[in-house]
């Protein structure tokens, strides 16, 4: 046994049993010393470190595995009869069942999209039809999508305020806005021009080719042929200062 082996009180349990996690109960805990509970707490700590991650690690090596299947079958898509009563002896050597069984096939089928990307050019991707974006990218664009509009929502909401607040203020005065109320205006401008354009960018044409329905298309299209045009109307104006000189 290594040296740096943390040597246990002789009142401590035994190190970790995994099987004994859902039955410890507090009654139990309660007899032990402080220096057996110590050690206990420890034992957990040194498992919980040692298997956090190979959760993951496993299932990606599963993924690897299950595509080496493919590969061997010549059915990169998986959907041939022969690859999936491989895969499903597999899964069936292994003796596990039930909703652990089901959690950890849709977690190996995220992987499998992974490193079907990973291996594959992207000519190879399209080839079978598939999306060129990972499961990762879409999910990581999931998010930075969302938080683009709420990014949007907080600004357009920020400026629409200051705006209501310069009518409310200068409403019968005949005055103009202060000159602070106008550079929050022009801010404000620049800030929802940004918001804007970063929602745009959140667009992906992965969705637009392979999730979206023929009608669904037709009415983005339509949103963006709107745009456009509010765009060139905004534009005039923004370019008309650089064209006079």
């Amino acid at each position: 046994m290594s040296k740096d082996v943390v040597r246990r009180s002789v009142d401590a349990p035994p190190l970790l049993d995994v099987e004994e996690l859902p039955t410890v109960q507090l009654e139990a805990l309660r007899q032990e010393s402080e220096t057996a509970l110590q050690a206990r707490g420890a034992a957990y700590v040194r498992e919980y470190a040692a298997i956090e991650h190979k959760s993951t690690i496993l299932a990606k090596s599963l993924a690897m595995v299950c595509v080496a299947v493919r590969i061997q079958h010549d059915d990169m898509l998986g959907t041939t009869h022969e690859y999936r009563q491989s895969v499903a002896e597999l899964y069936r050597q292994s003796g596990v069942q039930g909703d652990t069984l089901e959690r950890l096939k849709g977690t190996v089928r995220w992987h499998i999209g992974n490193v079907l990307r990973q291996h594959l050019t992207t000519r190879q991707v399209r080839a079978l039809g598939l999306r060129t974006s990972s499961p990762l990218e879409r999910g990581q664009d999931a998010r930075k999508s969302s938080a683009a509009i709420v990014r949007a929502a907080k600004v357009s909401a920020s400026a629409g305020a200051s705006r209501k607040g310069v009518v409310t203020k200068n409403a019968g005065a005949g005055s103009d806005p202060t000159a602070g109320e106008t550079v929050k205006a022009t801010a404000d401008h620049l800030r929802l021009s940004s918001a804007a354009n970063n929602l745009i960018g959140q667009l992906s044409v992965d969705v637009i080719d392979h999730d979206m329905t023929d009608g669904q298309r037709a009415k983005l299209d339509a949103e963006l042929a709107t745009l456009q045009k509010s765009l060139t109307r905004l534009r005039r104006h923004t370019r008309k200062r650089t064209s006079d000189g």
